[in-house]
């Protein structure tokens, strides 16, 4: 009985170790995140008000003169897009921040992916488990390269330790595999998951941006049509053009992040449901072929 014990208790240490380094790890995946962010805000804002001012403000986009007048008049969309006004470089920081994002996480989820589709990779596994030679499943996962691969291979090296184990219980064999497979998953989620919130919030906060700067065009066009008894058609005109072109930046750039949020979560669906059926693999197989 005391054998049994000191089993159990070195079992539960391994299993908090196991933890205590996921997060560790987790952590370590969160900083990287947290380092993209800060680099990639400020520096697109720069980009935006740099391609506000010089690009969309350049003055052949407008009438000789009339930039720097209080009623510019644009000759093309990049005039009408500049008298937007303060709104359209924040904007434009969003829209860039979302291609910045989107292109991060198609590298990212498509590295995950794997070279081997999940479905067959786990039939593969199952076929050299069913014959007792974990070497070779060991080796599909180093074929599949994915993020499904990385926790099977986990869970077959433990998987692999056990198989010799004469001291634990065929239980205790299986809660160890479990172990190993939930602290490669932790590892493994963080990546895949992260900077999604970027997306999300930037689909919500460029609709609330375009809303602001509709109102405010709104109120300038209004306060022009008060302050001129309703004769001045230009200021109205601008303030409208105002309004709108914050409008149609901010649904656009609403409409990019909550498309590709969607794609992403869609994806990383299909690798999680893979994970998960990694864990299920393991532990029947182990159950049912080493009692």
């Amino acid at each position: 009985m005391a054998d049994i014990k000191s089993t159990g208790s070195a079992t539960v240490s391994t299993a908090k170790t196991a933890v205590a380094h996921a997060t560790a790890q987790g952590n370590k995946t969160r900083k990287g995140s947290n380092v993209l962010a800060t680099l990639a805000i400020p520096i697109c804002l720069i980009i935006a008000i740099l391609f506000w001012k010089f690009v969309l403000g350049n003055p052949a986009n407008f009438a000789p003169g009339s930039l720097n007048s209080p009623e510019p008049k644009a000759l093309n969309y990049a005039g009408t897009v500049y008298t937007g006004g303060f709104i359209v470089p924040i904007l434009i920081c969003l829209l860039l921040l979302v291609i910045t994002f989107l292109i991060e996480r198609v590298f990212t989820i498509s590295k995950a992916k794997g070279k081997v589709k999940p479905t067959e990779f786990l039939r593969r596994v199952q076929y050299n488990l069913a014959n007792k030679n974990v070497d070779s499943a060991i080796a599909e996962c180093d074929k599949q390269q994915g993020s499904v691969g990385n926790v099977m291979r986990s869970g077959l090296k433990k998987y692999k330790e056990m198989t010799t184990n004469t001291e634990l219980t065929t239980e205790q064999k299986v809660i160890n595999i479990q172990n190993e497979i939930e602290e490669a998953t932790t590892l493994e989620l963080p990546m895949l998951e992260k900077n999604l919130v970027f997306l999300s919030t930037i689909a919500s906060c460029a609709t609330l941006m375009g809303l602001l700067g509709t109102v405010l065009g709104m109120i300038r066009a209004f306060k022009a049509l008060s302050d001129t008894g309703g004769t001045d058609s230009t200021m109205l005109a601008l303030g409208i053009a105002e309004a709108l072109v914050n409008t149609a930046l901010g649904i656009a750039t609403s409409f990019l992040a909550i498309i590709f949020y969607n794609y992403f979560t869609t994806q990383i669906d299909g690798i999680t449901y893979g994970i998960d059926e990694t864990g299920y693999t393991l532990t029947q197989s182990f159950a049912a072929h080493y009692k």
